[in-house]
C-alpha cells in the first residue's frame, strides 16, 4: 500500500498536472479555431468594456435576473465555488503540496475551519444531485455526464473528510483522497467541468454581444 501511495502521491500527481496543462491549451486553441470557422465575425465586436461588465454582473450574487429567478440555486453555486477555491489553495495539507511541488507559501486554514468548508461543499453537492433528480426541467437534460462530473468533484471531498477523520483505513482514504483529486485535475479539460476554463470567454462573449451589438444587459 506505501508503494501505490508514493506512486500517486508522486510520479501520477506530476502526470495529472501535466494533462490539466496540456489538455486545457489544446482546449482552448481548439476553441478558438472552432469559433473563427463558425462565426469569425463575433470576434470583431469582442469588448473590453461590455465583456467585463457582463463577467462583473454575473459574479455578484443576485445582481442579474438568473440569480434573482431561483435564490437557492444562486446560495449554493457561490458557496460551492468559494469554498471549492479554499479548499484547494489553502487547506493545511494542500499548502505542503504547493510549497513542496512549486516552492509557493501560503497561509493555510485552521483545520476546524478546513472541515467546515469541505462539509459545505459536499451539501452543495448534494443540493445539485438533489435538483436534477427533483425538478423536471432539469433532470429531462441530465445525462450520464452530468452525474459524472458532479460525482468527479464530490469525491475527493467526501475521502478527504474520511481521512481526515479516520473513517476507515488512514492510509488507503488519503491514497483514495489523493487520487480522486488528481483524476478532477486531469479531467477538468475533458468534462462538462471544462466550464471553468471557458467561463470568462464565454460571458464576455455574450456581454460583448448584448451590450455592443443590441444595447442591452445580458440579464
Amino acid at each position: 500500500m506505501h508503494e501505490i501511495y508514493n506512486f500517486v502521491s508522486g510520479p501520477l500527481a506530476w502526470i495529472a498536472w501535466a494533462i490539466f496543462i496540456l489538455g486545457s491549451i489544446y482546449r482552448l486553441a481548439s476553441m478558438y479555431a472552432l469559433a473563427r470557422e463558425k462565426d469569425g465575425s463575433s470576434l470583431a465586436y469582442m469588448s473590453w468594456y461590455y465583456g467585463l461588465r457582463s463577467i462583473l454582473r454575473w459574479l455578484t450574487p443576485f445582481h442579474t435576473i438568473g440569480w434573482k429567478s431561483d435564490p437557492l440555486m444562486t446560495v449554493t453555486t457561490f458557496a460551492f465555488h468559494i469554498c471549492f477555491i479554499i479548499v484547494a489553495v489553502f487547506l493545511s495539507g494542500h499548502v505542503v503540496m504547493w510549497d513542496t511541488a512549486f516552492g509557493i507559501s501560503l497561509p493555510s486554514l485552521p483545520t476546524v475551519a478546513g472541515d467546515i468548508i469541505s462539509f459545505v461543499v459536499i451539501a452543495a453537492c448534494a443540493i445539485f444531485a438533489l435538483r436534477r433528480l427533483m425538478l423536471p426541467h432539469v433532470k429531462n437534460i441530465t445525462r450520464p455526464k452530468d452525474w459524472f462530473a458532479l460525482g468527479l468533484v464530490a469525491l475527493p471531498f467526501i475521502t478527504g473528510v474520511l481521512a481526515y477523520h479516520q473513517i476507515g483505513p488512514a492510509l488507503l482514504m488519503t491514497t483514495l483522497h489523493i487520487l480522486s483529486g488528481e483524476a478532477l485535475l486531469a479531467l477538468i479539460p475533458f468534462t462538462r467541468l471544462s466550464h471553468a476554463l471557458f467561463v470568462l470567454f464565454t460571458r464576455a462573449y455574450m456581454g460583448s454581444e448584448f451590450g455592443g451589438v443590441r444595447h442591452s444587459h445580458d440579464w
